[in-house]
C-alpha cells in the first residue's frame, strides 16, 4: 500500500477527537463531514420532492428508486477497475462534479422515465464514488492505521447525517418547491466542495500500479493481480457480510414498522431509536475499533457483532408483549445491543475487505465489497418485511437466526486464508 507523508504513524485525534492530528486523516474527515451533511440534507427530503413538487406517486418512488439501486449494486466494479487504472484521485475528482449535476438534474425532471434514469445515474455514481474512496483510503494510509481512521470517518459521517438532516427540517417545515430546491442545490455544493478538498490532498493522483509491482514482485510475488470476481473466498466472505449489513434495513424499515405496527409503544420511540443509533456511532466506533488490527480479530469481531444483532431481534421481538412503557424500554434496549453488533461488524468488515485483498487491485476488490453491502441494501427492506414485518414475533426469530448463523460461518470461511503480501504458506489463524 501507499503510504500517507507519514508512514507508520497511527491516526490519532485531537483533544477534540474528531480533528485528527495527521494533516491527510484532516482533510479526509473534512471531506467525509462535508460530503455527510449534503447527504444529510437530501436524504431527508428527496421523498417528499419526488411526490410533492415532482408530482410522482410513492408507489412510484418506490419503484424507481429499487431499479436505482439495482444500477448501484453493478457500478462498484466496473468504477473500482477504472479507478485501478487511471488512479483513485482522479477518477473521483471527475466523479465529484458528475455527482452535483445528477443532484441538480432532479430539479427538472417531470415524468416517471426521467425520473429513473437520473436516479439510476445517480445512484451508480454514489455507489462507484464509495468504492473509489475506499481504495483511496487503502492506498493512502498506512495498513496499520486503517481501521482506526475509518471508524473515525465513519462517526464523523453520521455527525454529518444528523447536522444535514437537522438543516432540512427547514425545508420539510417550509413544504415547497423552492426550499427543496435550495436542499438540491446545497447537496451539489457539497459534492462540489468534497473535489476542491480532494484536489488538494496529498496522494498520487495517477494509478499506482507500476510502483505498487514492483513491490510485489521485491518480495517475491511477479504474478499477475487477482481479479476479485474469481477470488471465490472474497466472493463469499463479501456475500456473508452483507448478510451481516442486512441490519441496516432491520434499523430504518423493520424497526419504525414493527414500533407502529407490532407494538404498544408510542411511535415517538422511532426517533428515539435513531437518536440512540446515530450517538452510539459517533461516540463509540472508534473505540469498538481498537481492537480490530487483523484478519482473525476482523472475523472474530464480525462472529460476536452477529450474536449481539441476534439478540437485539429477540429484544425487539419481546416489545410485542406487555404495556406501553415495557415495549418502549424493551425497542431502545434492542437498539442499543443492535448498534453495538453495528459497530463490531463494521470494524471487522473493513479489515476483511482490505486485508483479503490483492493490494495491486484495490478499487476491483473495493468494488465487489461494496456491491455487496448496495446488494443487501436494494433487498434489505423486502427481506425485513417478509420477515419481523408480515410475521411478527416469529419473524424477528428468524432474523435472529440468520445473524447468528452468519456471523459464524464467516470466521469459517476466513480461518486458514492466506493473506495477501505474508510469506509462502502463511494463513489466518482464527481462535
Amino acid at each position: 500500500m501507499t503510504s500517507s507523508p507519514r508512514t507508520g504513524a497511527r491516526p490519532r485525534a485531537s483533544g477534540r477527537r474528531l480533528l485528527p492530528t495527521d494533516p491527510l486523516l484532516r482533510r479526509l474527515v473534512l471531506m467525509g463531514l462535508v460530503n455527510s451533511v449534503g447527504d444529510g440534507l437530501f436524504v431527508t427530503v428527496n421523498v417528499l420532492f419526488f411526490t410533492r413538487s415532482i408530482g410522482l406517486t410513492p408507489a412510484s418512488v418506490a419503484l424507481g428508486l429499487t431499479v436505482a439501486g439495482v444500477c448501484g449494486v453493478f457500478a462498484g466494479v466496473p468504477m473500482g477497475r477504472l479507478a485501478d487504472r487511471v488512479g483513485t484521485k482522479r477518477l473521483l475528482l471527475v466523479v465529484g462534479p458528475l455527482e452535483a449535476a445528477a443532484v441538480l438534474g432532479y430539479a427538472f425532471v417531470h415524468s416517471f422515465a426521467a425520473f429513473v434514469v437520473l436516479a439510476c445515474a445517480a445512484t451508480a455514481l454514489s455507489r462507484g464514488a464509495a468504492a473509489v474512496r475506499s481504495a483511496l483510503i487503502a492506498r493512502a494510509l498506512p495498513a496499520e492505521g486503517q481501521v482506526r481512521a475509518r471508524a473515525l470517518l465513519r462517526s464523523v459521517m453520521n455527525a454529518g447525517l444528523v447536522v444535514g438532516s437537522g438543516g432540512a427540517a427547514v425545508a420539510l417545515q417550509a413544504d415547497s418547491h423552492t426550499g427543496y430546491v435550495t436542499m438540491l442545490v446545497l447537496d451539489a455544493v457539497s459534492f462540489l466542495g468534497v473535489t476542491v478538498l480532494l484536489a488538494g490532498l496529498p496522494v498520487a493522483a495517477t494509478a499506482p500500479t507500476a510502483t505498487t509491482a514492483n513491490a510485489s514482485a521485491a518480495a517475491g510475488d511477479a504474478r499477475r493481480p487477482r481479479t476479485a470476481l474469481r477470488d471465490r473466498r472474497y466472493l463469499l466472505v463479501t456475500a456473508l457480510h452483507a448478510v451481516l449489513e442486512l441490519q441496516l434495513a432491520v434499523l430504518t424499515v423493520g424497526l419504525p414498522l414493527w414500533i407502529v405496527l407490532g407494538t404498544g409503544a408510542p411511535a415517538a420511540v422511532v426517533a428515539a431509536v435513531n437518536v440512540v443509533n446515530c450517538l452510539l456511532v459517533v461516540l463509540f466506533q472508534v473505540r469498538a475499533s481498537r481492537g480490530v488490527t487483523d484478519v482473525a480479530s476482523a472475523a472474530r469481531a464480525c462472529a460476536r457483532g452477529a450474536l449481539l444483532l441476534a439478540g437485539g431481534c429477540l429484544v425487539y421481538a419481546a416489545a410485542q408483549y406487555g404495556p406501553a412503557w415495557a415495549a418502549a424500554g424493551a425497542l431502545l434496549a434492542g437498539a442499543l445491543v443492535h448498534t453495538l453488533g453495528e459497530l463490531l461488524t463494521s470494524a471487522g468488515g473493513w479489515t476483511l475487505s482490505l486485508d483479503l485483498a490483492d493490494p495491486r487491485a484495490h478499487g476491483e476488490y473495493q468494488g465487489v465489497f461494496m456491491s455487496g453491502q448496495a446488494a443487501a441494501h436494494v433487498i434489505g427492506p423486502l427481506v425485513v418485511t417478509l420477515t419481523a414485518v408480515d410475521h411478527g414475533a416469529v419473524g424477528w426469530v428468524v432474523l435472529a437466526g440468520v445473524f447468528a448463523l452468519a456471523g459464524p460461518a464467516l470466521s469459517a470461511v476466513v480461518r486458514g486464508t492466506a493473506v495477501p503480501g505474508a510469506a509462502p504458506g502463511a494463513a489466518v489463524r482464527v481462535g
